[in-house]
């Protein structure tokens, strides 16, 4: 199946595995809508991919703001009149020992990790009803299938979007598709949220030692994304073969 004219939302998209994954659909004939908190990076971005002849457009999105992740939505319709895929990819981890007590930073992780993926379903969710189609993808994380200290509230969060992923696909009938993908280590900037300064090290050595490019993340999600219409690609773990 071809992405050609497909139009595909995604927030997070700014840098790291959102910013790859909208740079691999763009070169795949995707018109991709881009939502991120950093308006100059997205403008950046645009630019970048309609200079290498794609499709792209941005909308200023703070995914905590339900009205924000609603405004990505309406812009893509608004610009193209339909809305093909929506990717909630974005994610934080100030990753923390429970005894740390950075209550704070795990308020913020269910508010974006949690909170903004499901503001995520709930603004495409209408488009797809509408046409009777439509993909969601929910990007969530390796740390929900192997448990570790630091990451107890972070795979919380993404073990909870794992469950409502597969709830949602038993719900959304035969003509909605809905994906997740677990990222093992990658080479992001993942460990420039976190508040507690040994941890934040250690994830900045893992990475470095074994992380491995967003780009796999994003053929992940094109192989979801181009299967034929009847095909549902349930889950996908992408990490690197060092990676325990």
């Amino acid at each position: 199946m071809t992405l050609k004219d497909k139009v595909v939302a995604i927030t997070g998209a700014s840098s790291g595995i959102g910013r790859a994954t909208a740079m691999l659909l763009a070169s795949e004939g995707a018109f991709v809508v881009l939502g991120a908190r950093r308006a100059p990076m997205l403008e950046r971005l645009v630019d970048e991919i309609t200079s290498a002849g794609g499709q792209a457009t941005f909308s200023p999105t703070d995914v905590r703001r339900r009205a924000d992740v609603q405004a990505l939505v309406d812009k893509a319709v608004a610009q193209t009149g339909r809305l093909d895929v929506m990717i909630n990819n974005a994610g934080i981890g100030p990753i923390s020992r429970f005894d740390a007590l950075r209550v704070d930073d795990w308020d913020a992780m269910i508010d974006v990790n949690l909170r903004g993926t499901l503001y995520g379903i709930a603004a495409a969710m209408p488009v797809f009803a509408r046409q009777d189609s439509g993909h969601i993808v929910n990007v969530v994380s390796t740390a929900g299938l192997k448990m570790v200290p630091t990451m107890g509230v972070y795979a919380a969060t993404k073990n909870a979007i794992r469950t409502a992923t597969e709830v949602l696909r038993q719900e959304a009938g035969p003509h909605l598709r809905v994906s997740e993908i677990s990222p093992g280590m990658i080479g992001t900037n993942f460990g420039d949220s976190i508040t507690d300064a040994p941890t934040r090290e250690h994830i900045r050595e893992s990475v470095g030692a074994i992380g491995i490019s967003p780009d796999a993340i994003a053929r992940g999600i094109l192989f979801a994304l181009t299967q034929p219409p009847e095909v549902d690609v349930g889950s996908i773990v992408i990490r690197p073969t060092a990676q325990a």
